[in-house]
């Protein structure tokens, strides 16, 4: 397929079918839906890559699905898929090719992206980073003074620090727990300080992970790192204490990088989807290389799952066109992503550049601009902490959220018979968003009649229940790889670009124009008024300190 052409999706026979039944879905309750179906759970119940899925709680018949997909067929989004797979340049305004599938790909399938075979330069890239993770994890790779390291700073921002933190948390059960590991990514000075707080230099070993090693906020916190270090033991120790993520050697080696200890990857790996790089060597050390090669092959089995399953069953492609019916068809704004697991703590959080930096886009391929609604607003919290926070709003307020529960059945904590009440809060929210209560059951309980308004829950609230196993590295694998390509299939529907983010290009640059205005208080200021004044005004406070 021609990558550069894009559909405007409102044009088509099943975008006006859609809008139809839209309508009559509007007003049908869920508690309706299961009454009309009784096999609904099961019927509406995927399973790929160790992954269950359970779609039936969305305000979906199957007449909507039938139309969700002859919308991916009048708008390309096999056609597309299969042209990302390919290494064809889906990126067209960066004119790249997509290929963080490649990164996952087993050893010896071949790959060739723009005439050049790619899957052996990712093994390489991954049987350097294993040889490096086993020498720093044995105590065989030493500090300056001789010492083995024992903390691991990963210096890094968006994707180069989202990814690596939230797989590190999700994974530290499987961690080696002699290690302190620790992530800087805000150039607020309170971040690097806390991150080197109770530390020795001399076991201490930094990641610094820039494509260019060239972005501010990395290089500045680097550099703090750098001066730290160099306090302590010198000059000539940065080379056994700094490592790089980054393909620009010349950059690497002015900073004191020996460039043997670069790890590079490609412009084919966005950052939001680069966790499973070089960018993920942190996660490495963390959990040691076999169960980083488990966590990949959990991301193939979906990716294996997404381009060859049959439409009706494929579970990518079934959870982002149900996206694209809540966002444009039931006019609901925004995702709860919601694990019950506490080591998916920075999951909504990686969720959230994830989503919404790859389809947060008005514009579409061809450069018009969209007249429907695009990327929801992704946001959430491990539960069940968020049941005494936001849950309320979930049940009884005036918005209607779509959630995503994550539920593990098996603990990898055993030694505390609590997993059963987790899976209960779970379930129960669950049911309660898609069932409600009435006013007749709400009496029903003796409650006083000026109270029954208050207790009454609307239910016919959408939620997607996600079931696996164990929170082991494959799951882990699996779970992102089925969002990634929830998203793509978001994007293509939309006939969007999801893989640039240009207004994140235009925020650094103004930045970087705008700090040496705050470095020199005789400088003439000439942009808005607001700007202005408070550059001024933060000038004459940082100058009391």
């Amino acid at each position: 397929m021609d990558v550069r052409e894009s559909h405007d999706p409102t044009r088509t026979r099943a975008w006006a079918r859609l809008t139809e039944l839209a309508t009559s879905v509007r007003e049908r309750h869920l508690r309706d839906l299961f009454a009309d179906e009784p096999g609904r759970g099961p019927a509406w119940t995927l399973e790929a890559a160790g992954l269950r899925v359970d779609f039936s709680k969305q305000r979906v018949t199957a007449d909507v699905m039938a139309a969700l997909m002859d919308l991916a067929v009048e708008q390309g989004v096999l056609a597309r898929r299969d042209a990302m797979f390919a290494g064809d340049h889906i990126n067209t305004t960066e004119d790249r090719s997509v290929l963080h599938t490649a990164l996952r790909l087993p050893s010896g399938a071949p790959l060739e992206v723009d005439g050049a075979e790619v899957s052996g330069e990712v093994h390489e890239v991954l049987r350097r980073m294993s040889d490096f993770a086993d020498r720093v994890r044995s105590g065989e790779w030493t500090g300056a003074t001789g010492q083995r390291i024992r903390n691991v700073i990963n210096i890094g921002i968006g994707g180069s620090d989202l990814g690596p933190a939230m797989a590190y948390e999700a994974l530290r059960y499987y961690s080696d727990r002699a290690m302190t590991f620790r992530f800087v990514s805000n150039v607020d000075p309170t971040d690097i300080s806390e991150a080197l707080l109770g530390l020795e230099p001399v076991e201490t070993l930094f990641i610094v992970a820039s494509k260019t090693f060239g972005t501010q906020e990395t290089l500045t916190n680097a550099r703090a790192a750098r001066e730290w270090l160099v306090a302590a033991l010198g000059e000539d120790a940065v080379s056994r204490h700094f490592v790089a993520v980054s393909t620009n050697a010349e950059r690497v080696a002015e900073f004191g990088i020996d460039t043997d200890n670069m790890f590079g990857f490609w412009d084919w790996v966005g950052g939001r989807y680069s966790m499973d790089s070089a960018i993920g060597l942190s996660t490495m050390i963390a959990v040691g290389p076999e169960r980083f090669r488990e966590m990949l092959a959990g991301f193939h089995a979906m990716d294996e799952h997404f381009r060859h399953a049959d439409p009706a069953v494929n579970l990518p492609l079934r959870m982002g066109l149900l996206a694209v019916w809540n966002r444009d068809f039931l006019a609901i704004p925004t995702t709860a992503v919601l694990p019950y697991a506490q080591f998916l703590a920075r999951f909504p959080a990686y969720l959230q550049q994830l989503t919404m930096e790859s389809n947060g886009k008005s514009v579409r391929l061809d450069g018009a601009r969209v007249d429907y609604a695009t990327g929801a607003i992704y946001w959430g919290e491990p539960g069940t902490n968020g049941q005494h926070s936001f849950y309320q709003l979930l049940h009884q307020g005036t918005e209607v959220v779509a959630c995503d529960f994550v539920l593990f059945a098996q603990a990898l904590e055993p030694v505390f018979d609590m997993q059963d009440m987790l899976a209960a809060n779970a379930l129960a929210q669950a049911a309660v968003l898609a069932f409600g209560r009435t006013a007749e059951e709400v009496r029903a309980e003796g409650t006083p009649e000026d109270l029954v308004p208050h207790k009454v829950m609307e239910g016919n609230r959408p939620s997607t229940f996600i079931l696996a196993t164990r929170l082991e590295p494959h799951a882990l694998g699996a779970l992102i790889a089925l969002y990634e390509h929830s998203v793509f299939v978001q994007g293509a529907v939309w006939g969007i670009d999801s893989f640039d983010q240009w207004g994140v290009e235009l925020g650094k640059a103004m930045a970087n124009a705008i700090l040496p205005d705050l470095q020199d208080a005789d400088r003439p200021l000439d942009r808005d008024s607001s700007t202005d004044a408070l550059i001024r005004a933060y000038q004459s406070m940082h100058a009391q300190a």
